[in-house]
């Protein structure tokens, strides 16, 4: 029902702001109107930049076939709570970042196709530079290293949807994010204080967790040499991470809660865990040197640190009063500390020659410096203490680096009537993930050094060429045409799942991947595209060999795994008037040999993980999405953005419950996928100091399990609807000084998306620029 009220509240505010739109711009048809490019169009976004403004170089430069989205500087400082990178992109149309608590290392992009736990089917770049941790497709390790940006950075992002430019590999089937980060024309300098709290309220856990940012960013521009540093600093405290259950009631105990799990087994609540401390730290420096008028040479370095420590509550009392853990392991494999460092660098060369020829060359290297996690292998059969013994998880080497060369030529001149790009990709990443049994998991001399308890190792490259033609063909119409071929090869796997240790064979594949759009502009006001892509997504390693077991739950990689091929289509129709911007999509997109992660109950009341390759699954979509400027009155901005998608697997004769005996997966849900998304927002900019901002977001129903039998909902594991409001105002107390809070989960939903997510948060900030 709440559904159906947002809904139809939001339809209703957007169709009066249309009438009055419509009402003025046709009273006298002496208005100029701007150019609209639906495949290059920024759409739906509170403050959003005007109609074919968008952010990125790479957006601007080539001729990507893509309907995109973006938001820039201005947008974020004004209308987000924001405190780590990803939060930037929030309210972009049909996208919802996975984001469990300040200083997470785990916020995955669910795309408008695919939903979480698909890491891999979705990209993330910072100027240029991948962040996407394409060693895993899942919600862990997978995720984008958003942690190298410090927000104060950041310039504006631009959203790729779908599979449609050449230049971008087969992992862009969900879309492609691109993070600018800005670069100064003078001396500039700015300081940042950030404070945030929250209220969590869930089953016996009543507490407030609070969190601090700090952070700096300064740069300057001489002569043809401009630079600019950032640093971040991050303290937090997140609320619990995991709920933790038991099959039974631990005898001589009170303060359980009966309850079951997803699926409806037994699953009583018996305490909290993964209540993670986190120290996190970010610096980043940009150096750019214009070689000339038409060339330029960019170095960037990122430097990420950080620590952490998970504890656990527990609910329950012994005879005498006393809390206890009743010997339930859930609460060993919850305490946990981490300590990590990464490092990114990367080297570009550019050429902006407005001329026929263009070039542009980019190196680039992740590396995992140290990454360790020392885990307690369970706890003492009475009282609350934990065992000496555990594991220590190791990343150390893991990593990647890639390589782009990249040209255009324009035969015609600069914005003549054919443009032909193309270019070379190379890359490679690197899985090396050992877990040593430990006699002592707290003793930081221990570095992981004695017997495996599992380990999983790899490495994947591709080689890739691409070419993509833009072609003028007639007055309004443009059509663009290309293709991407990749070679593919896994090699030096290796995995051991605590009793038997495997080496893998070589493998290698190739595929071909045909691109093809066509444009057209009908008149100042409509303009129409068609896209259609082919695209390969290869296995990454995690995939391929990473196995793990926390607790009772076992995680089984394939080596076996095909590449997933996907075909998509787009049909896209945008009305952009003078104060109005609207645009209907119609998506489809069929995926074979979907590489899904299935899940099966055990006895022991535990899970097992494998990946399996789905024969297939299809998407069939459409979202539709709107922006009005002054409605009403001077300032008011009213955005809102719909998506519908009917997710569903076509065949998946390899299903099989060993334990239940399922009959089948066929004609079920795709797991992860929702299958409503809304956003609605509100700026309000009376005068160039202050802006006031609301916004609510729904997500409908979705699905974890691949057989949809995941039916019980507001417990762990869970993957629950939402209506979440948030409010923010920024106020410019003067040219230097600019306060904003604001409150995200205004409403203080409670709900699970697998974990506890977070519960009505306040959020303050201070910053001077100088």
């Amino acid at each position: 029902m709440f559904r159906s009220k947002l809904l139809a509240s939001s339809t209703l505010a957007l169709f009066a702001g249309i009438a009055a739109a419509n009402a003025q711009s046709t009273g006298t048809g002496s208005v100029t109107l701007p150019q609209v490019n639906v495949a290059g169009q920024a759409s739906g976004d509170a403050g959003a930049p005007p109609a074919n403004v968008t952010i990125s170089d790479q957006v601007q430069k080539y001729a990507l076939p893509n309907t995109t989205a973006s938001v820039d500087k201005q947008t974020i400082d004004e209308t987000v709570n924001i405190v780590d990178t990803e939060d930037a992109a929030k309210y972009l149309p049909s996208i919802f970042i996975r984001k469990r608590n300040y200083g997470d290392t785990q916020p995955t992009i669910e795309t408008r196709t695919w939903g979480v736990n698909s890491s891999a089917r979705s990209l993330v770049y910072v100027d240029d530079m991948p962040i996407s941790a394409l060693i895993a497709n899942n919600n862990t390790i997978g995720a984008p290293r958003w942690g190298l940006v410090a927000p104060e950075s950041i310039e504006g992002i631009d959203f790729l949807y779908g599979p449609f430019s050449a230049q971008y590999p087969g992992n862009s089937m969900g879309g492609v994010m691109l993070i600018t980060t800005q670069m100064p024309e003078k001396f500039e300098t700015t300081i940042k204080q950030t404070v945030a709290g929250q209220d969590f309220h869930v089953y016996g856990t009543k507490q407030q967790f609070s969190t601090s940012d700090t952070a700096i960013t300064v740069g300057d521009k001489i002569d043809r040499v401009s630079w600019f540093l950032s640093a971040n600093h991050e303290d937090s405290f997140s609320q619990p991470l995991s709920i933790i259950t038991s099959s039974t009631i631990p005898s001589g105990t009170t303060g359980a809660t009966p309850a079951v799990n997803k699926t409806g087994a037994v699953a009583n609540v018996v305490g909290a865990g993964g209540l993670l401390h986190t120290l996190m730290d970010t610096a980043s420096l940009k150096v750019a040197v214009d070689v000339n008028d038409w060339l330029k040479a960019t170095y960037a370095v990122s430097y990420w640190s950080n620590i952490g420590n998970s504890s656990v509550q527990t609910y329950l009392s012994d005879a005498g009063g006393n809390p206890t853990f009743g010997n339930v392991s859930g609460f060993g494999s919850s305490r946990y500390t981490i300590e990590e460092e990464h490092l990114m660098n990367a080297l570009t060369l550019k050429s902006d020659t407005k001329d026929r020829w263009d070039f542009e060359a980019v190196v680039t290297r992740y590396d995992f410096l140290n990454d360790i996690q020392r885990t307690a292998g369970g706890v003492t059969a009475t009282g609350t203490g934990f065992k000496t013994n555990g594991t220590i998880t190791r990343l150390d080497g893991t990593g990647w680096d890639t390589e782009d060369v990249k040209g255009i030529y324009r035969p015609d001149g600069y914005n003549g009537q054919h443009e032909i790009s193309f270019g070379l990709h190379r890359d490679q990443f690197v899985l090396n993930n050992p877990t040593y049994v430990s006699s002592d998991w707290q003793n930081s001399g221990d570095t992981g050094t004695g017997a495996y308890s599992t380990a999983g190792r790899g490495t994947t490259e591709t080689d890739a060429f691409w070419t993509q033609e833009a072609w003028k063909f007639a007055p309004g119409w443009r059509a663009v045409l290309g293709g991407r071929l990749e070679q593919w090869r896994t090699f030096d796997g290796y995995n051991f799942d605590g009793t038997t240790g495997t080496n893998e064979p070589t493998r290698t594949a190739a595929g071909f991947s045909p691109k093809a759009a066509v444009e057209w502009q009908i008149n100042p006001i409509w303009a129409a595209s068609l896209s259609a892509g082919q695209a390969w997504r290869f296995p990454t390693v995690g995939e391929l060999y990473q196995t793990g077991v926390s607790g009772v739950n076992t995680y089984v990689p394939n080596a076996s795994l095909k590449p997933e091929h996907v075909t998509s289509y787009e049909l896209a129709v945008e009305r952009n008037v003078e104060r109005l911007r609207l645009r209907a999509s119609l998506f489809w997109e069929d995926t074979n040999n979907a590489i899904v992660q299935q899940t099966t109950q055990n006895v022991n009341g535990g899970n097992t993980s494998y990946w399996q390759n789905v024969a297939q699954t299809r998407n069939r979509g459409v979202e539709l999405v709107g922006e009005l400027r002054d409605v009403l009155v001077q300032g008011l901005t009213l955005t809102n953005s719909v998506t519908f998608v009917d997710s569903r697997i076509v065949s998946d004769p390899g299903f099989y419950d060993p334990n239940f005996k399922t009959a089948t997966a066929t004609g079920k849900h795709v797991p992860y996928v929702p299958d409503w998304r809304d956003t609605v927002t509100a700026a309000y900019r009376p005068n160039d100091q202050l802006t006031l901002f609301a916004a609510m977001r729904y997500q409908g129903t979705m699905w974890s399990t691949i057989d949809n039998t995941d039916t019980h909902h507001g417990v762990m594991g869970a993957f629950d609807k939402f209506l979440i409001a948030d409010f923010h105002a920024d106020y410019k107390i003067n040219q230097t000084i600019t306060a904003d809070i604001g409150v995200d989960n205004a409403l203080n939903a409670k709900y699970f998306e697998y974990h506890p997510f977070p519960g009505r948060t306040i959020i303050g900030s201070l910053k001077a620029k100088f």
